[in-house]
């Protein structure tokens, strides 16, 4: 999938390189919304394995991800975004998660990327609802969220252990109305 600005890549043992160096490299910044991670995690032999065992999920269509690459950089990755934990059957339903290194952030390049996976998620796999989990803290990530026609349907105490603490979450949803 891609537009005039970025592109987005399918999880595969390729990338390991690219997207190791922008873990390296976005680190400081993504380790206040991410869990703890350990320093093997760091490496293009860890990566490697997480993009094998993602490319593996999107054969069994338990998770479909996403890297971000601007176009015309082809050796660079500036974040990822996935369809996780998908549910077939009557739910039809998946999480949405992603990230994006701090330089690009601003630009509309997580709001194209959103969309782009909503419209591949509604249109091409069928499913019904995506669900995001969000931060309050993290106003720029429920501002994307909206742009994308997403609605906030709760708010979730202690959700994710996230840097090593519980955070607090808003759960934002959009559903696929064309299925009714």
């Amino acid at each position: 999938m891609e537009n005039e600005i970025i592109r987005l890549l399918p999880a595969g043992p390729e990338l390991a390189g690219p997207v190791t160096a922008y873990l390296q490299r976005s680190w400081d910044f993504l380790k206040a919304f991410e869990p703890l991670r350990e320093e093997a995690y760091f490496t293009r032999e860890y990566q490697q394995v997480l993009l094998e065992e993602e490319a593996r999920a999107r054969e069994a269509g338990t998770g479909f991800r996403f890297y971000i690459q601007p176009v015309g950089e082809p050796q660079t990755v500036i974040g990822s975004i996935g369809l996780n934990n998908v549910v077939w059957g009557a739910f039809r339903s998946a999480f949405l998660g992603y990230k994006l290194e701090e330089p690009r952030q601003g630009r509309g390049y997580m709001t194209m990327a959103v969309d782009m996976v909503v419209r591949h998620a509604f249109e091409d796999l069928g499913l019904h609802r995506i669900e995001a989990n969000v931060m309050p803290r993290n106003k720029a990530s429920l501002r994307v969220l909206e742009k994308n026609a997403f609605v906030n349907e709760g708010f979730s105490p202690y959700y994710l252990n996230i840097n090593g603490v519980w955070e607090d979450h808003i759960h934002m949803v959009r559903i696929n109305y064309a299925l009714h």
